[in-house]
Parts: structure tokens; C-alpha cells; sequence
């Protein structure tokens, strides 16, 4: 356990206000705690989704992966990644233990510290997860952030949620724009679809039904968008498009206007 000095130390590195609970700052991946069969599922994770990445996901993506260092035989380890992020973006990852609040979700994303969980889901859950394992944070997440356009579009996105985060609707229809694109969004290269969204790039099922034409395809809208719930549970029924990821940043201004006039209307 670090001493006094060490803490205090270390809680300077963290802007104020991120943290409603100091610990949270002390938390790391613990290597020590994986068992054999932790190993085993990020090894046929790694090598089963990896397969299907040459012909489905966006050039960032495959770009992050190669950059990022993850393999199929090691579980990958966070802060070799938080630094490889460092030095490219200037972000870093953080260690979480599940699920968190929004408040602080969406605080770290705006210091530019995105969040990972260290566990790993069991052998007989391989398909399907209620909530984000590291195998999704990690292999699914993590290389995006290595291009910069997308991590500026995350920061503001953040920054948005953070001024309406007392607002349960504005934070809903938030969640909508994050739900369409960080996790389950498309992009249009060389007249191709490919994948950047998280949640289909860690489910081999839903990235072959994505691109396919029993799926339904929107270009990306921030009116569409905002008025589109999504589903937790089973294939989305639509997915939004984007051409570049310089669509996303410059959609934050008219996000930001048309939050304002549904929550006027809700009024």
C-alpha cells in the first residue's frame, strides 16, 4: 500500500472532481488474479474475432490493433496500452471494476481517460455479456483511441453530456449518439461499409449481420439519431453511417442545439 506521500503524489496526477471514490484512482489490472481460464477465453476471443477483421472493420481500427501490440497469447495489458495511447493521442485508459456511474463515465472521457474493466467473462458466456468485459474494452475500444479525430470527438461529446448530466432525457438522448456510433457505428471507405463500433467488433454474429443486406442502413443524422432508441438485448434494427470521423466532430454543435430544443419541447 502506498504511504501518504505516495498517495498524495499520485491524486495530483488526476484533475479534482473526477473521482467520487479516492479509490478509484489505485485501481490497476492484476495480473496475478487471472486464472487458465482467463487465458483461454481472450485467446479464442482474440483469435475468433481477428479472423473476421481483414474484410469488415474500418482502416482505424485495424491501424489501432497493429499500433496498440495486443496479441492472441497475452491478455492484454493495460498500461502497456494506457502508454502506447499516451504517446499517440494523449489519452490513457483507467481501471474500473464494472459498470459506473455517468458522471463519472463521462468525466473521464473529457480528461481523456477512457474506462476498462480487468475481468474477463467465463468460458460458457463467450457470445454473449450483459455488461463490458475486458475483452471488449480492450480489443474493441481501445485501438480506436489511437486516432486522434475520433478521441476529439469523444472529449466533446463528454464535455456535452457533463453540461446536461442532472438532465435524464438529455443524457438518453445522448446515450443514443454514443450507442450509434462509439459502439455500434459504420463508416463508408472506398465505397465499402466497414466497422468502428465496439459493440460489433466484439460480436462475431453482429458483424456479419451489420453489413449485410438483411440489415437496415441510415446515413448518419443527428435529428435520426436522437430520435432512434436502441435494443441491449438483441441485433440493433438499424445502423447509422458516417463518411469520415470529422462528421462526428462537426456534429457536436447541432447535437448541442437540438438537445436544447427537444428538452424545450419536453418542457
Amino acid at each position: 500500500m502506498a504511504n501518504p506521500i505516495e498517495q498524495s503524489k499520485m491524486r495530483n496526477k488526476f484533475p479534482r472532481g473526477i473521482f467520487p471514490d479516492p479509490s478509484l484512482v489505485f485501481l490497476q489490472q492484476d495480473f496475478r488474479t487471472y486464472t487458465s481460464e482467463d487465458y483461454k477465453v481472450w485467446e479464442i476471443l482474440y483469435e475468433k474475432q481477428s479472423k473476421n477483421l481483414p474484410g469488415t472493420a474500418a482502416k482505424a481500427v485495424k491501424d489501432g490493433i497493429e499500433s496498440i501490440g495486443f496479441t492472441s497469447d497475452s491478455i492484454a495489458n493495460l498500461k502497456d496500452a494506457s502508454y502506447r495511447l499516451k504517446i499517440s493521442t494523449g489519452w490513457s485508459i483507467q481501471v474500473v471494476p464494472g459498470l459506473v456511474s455517468e458522471a463519472l463515465f463521462f468525466s473521464l472521457l473529457q480528461h481523456k481517460r477512457f474506462p476498462v474493466t480487468s475481468w474477463l467473462r467465463k468460458l460458457d458466456e463467450l457470445d454473449y455479456m450483459h455488461e463490458p468485459d475486458l475483452f471488449h474494452d480492450a480489443f474493441a475500444h481501445v485501438p480506436m483511441l489511437m486516432n486522434p479525430i475520433f478521441t476529439r470527438f469523444l472529449e466533446d461529446l463528454a464535455g456535452t453530456a457533463l453540461r446536461f448530466i442532472d438532465n435524464p432525457l438529455a443524457l438518453e438522448l445522448i446515450s443514443r449518439v454514443y450507442w450509434y456510433t462509439v459502439e455500434f457505428g459504420l463508416i463508408r471507405e472506398n465505397n465499402e461499409l466497414k466497422v468502428y463500433g465496439a459493440s460489433i467488433l466484439s460480436s462475431s454474429g453482429e458483424l456479419h449481420y451489420c453489413l449485410s443486406e438483411e440489415s437496415r442502413h441510415h446515413d448518419f443524422e443527428v435529428d435520426a439519431v436522437l430520435n432512434t432508441p436502441y435494443w441491449k438485448n438483441k441485433f440493433q434494427d438499424r445502423y447509422f453511417i458516417i463518411n469520415d470521423f470529422e462528421e462526428l466532430c462537426s456534429s457536436i454543435p447541432l447535437i448541442e442545439e437540438k438537445l436544447e430544443e427537444l428538452l424545450q419541447k419536453a418542457e
